[in-house]
């Protein structure tokens, strides 16, 4: 990843910046005939709440947006009640036509680098299943299946199993 590469921690300013993010994504996941994201399924109230109860972290590049991700400090509806010892990756996004190469990576060991400053040890993300693409891509940066494999349900009523993986962390 590109030095020039800096993280900022998302506001209220940045809805509409967070919005756009997600749909972009979305949008390439249709466009490649992944079944995950759909374009509007956050908006602005989806990233106000994630500020308001964890951190939202923006990936900046020459000046522009090309990333973000959520950090949750519990996640309880996917991985039960557990005791503090780990951080919640989610919506890890990257711009496809601006994002510079190494970005998907670089958005997950800063994550990993705010997990293990706060004294958690481990980082845990859940995936969809059905894109073995996703899972190869996290089995690459050091993430190993922690728990079977979940069943949810999606907003539209739709059943999908998920991957719960995790990395411990020095």
């Amino acid at each position: 990843m590109d030095a020039q590469v800096t993280f900022r921690q998302a506001d209220e300013r940045d809805l509409d910046l967070l919005v756009g993010l997600f749909d972009g994504v979305a949008r390439w996941m249709v466009r490649s005939g992944i079944e995950q994201w759909e374009p509007g399924a956050r908006g602005p109230g989806h990233f106000r709440t994630r500020i308001a109860e964890g951190e939202v972290w923006i990936a900046v590049h020459g000046g522009r947006a090309v990333g973000a991700y959520e950090l949750w400090w519990e996640d309880p509806e996917v991985w039960g009640p557990r005791p503090p010892v780990a951080g919640y990756v989610h919506r890890l996004m990257t711009d496809r036509e601006a994002a510079p190469s190494g970005a998907g990576r670089a958005l997950l060991a800063h994550a990993e680098a705010r997990i293990a400053a706060s004294g958690r040890t481990l980082a845990r993300l859940d995936c969809e299943a059905r894109d073995p693409r996703l899972g190869t891509y996290y089995e690459g940066a050091g993430y190993t299946d922690a728990a079977p494999r979940l069943e949810k349900v999606g907003a539209d009523g739709r059943r999908y199993a998920v991957r719960l993986m995790e990395k411990a962390l020095a």
